[in-house]
């Protein structure tokens, strides 16, 4: 059950749109469409997926003070916390361009769609604020530290589909000038996120 909350609450209770608002340049700007929400989406997920379990080995064998005792007694006091922010960029950077090459190849349709975005998830704040919360969060194993990466992603590619089709539900309903586009995203961003505040408490 563990596993489930810790699910639950990545997902729903501390969404990376609703709860911190990360990664809202690539959700504003790829959220016009249902089709290219939901193929960033599923990036976005891969990415987390795979990044936060590499980041977390890396944090609890490699970075943090002691981290390194396993390569023998005069590692034990050694601290690489420092190299945290540059090892965590260099992983999603990599499996970013992997990602992009898969996508390339499976769907050009897709990767054209997306165009500048699929490689902007490289710096899209929601990839390195999942790795910095693994980190505080402390998790005791890496498959905890893999469901949270999991419902970060599934929580952001909610928030990300559900924006994309309500705005291609109102596209061409009566709204005011100066609220259409992103004026109307960020309105509708707002109410879904107090809406997603009911979710604070939810626990299995």
């Amino acid at each position: 059950m563990d596993l489930v909350n810790i699910f639950i609450r990545s997902a729903f209770v501390d969404n990376m749109i609703f709860a911190f608002f990360f990664g809202m340049c690539s959700y504003l700007a790829v959220s016009k469409t249902v089709k290219t929400a939901f193929g960033l989406g599923m990036a976005v997920i891969f990415v987390l997926v795979v990044t936060i379990p590499i980041n977390y080995l890396i944090e609890n064998y490699v970075l943090k003070e002691g981290a390194l005792g396993w390569l023998g007694e005069e590692f034990s006091s050694v601290n690489l916390s420092y190299l945290t922010f540059i090892m965590f960029i260099a992983v999603i950077a990599s499996t970013v361009q992997l990602v992009e090459m898969i996508v390339e190849k499976i769907s050009p349709a897709l990767y054209g769609a997306l165009g500048i975005f699929l490689p902007l998830i490289a710096v899209n704040c929601a990839i390195l604020g999942g790795a910095l919360f693994m980190q505080e969060k402390q998790f005791a194993t890496i498959g905890q530290a893999t469901v949270y990466g999991l419902g970060s992603g599934v929580g952001w590619f909610i928030a990300v589909v559900l924006i994309a089709a309500i705005r291609e539900r109102i596209r061409y309903a009566n709204i005011p000038g100066p609220l259409r586009g992103v004026g109307m995203a960020f309105l509708i961003t707002g109410l879904m996120g107090l809406a997603f505040l009911g979710f604070m408490g939810f626990e299995i």
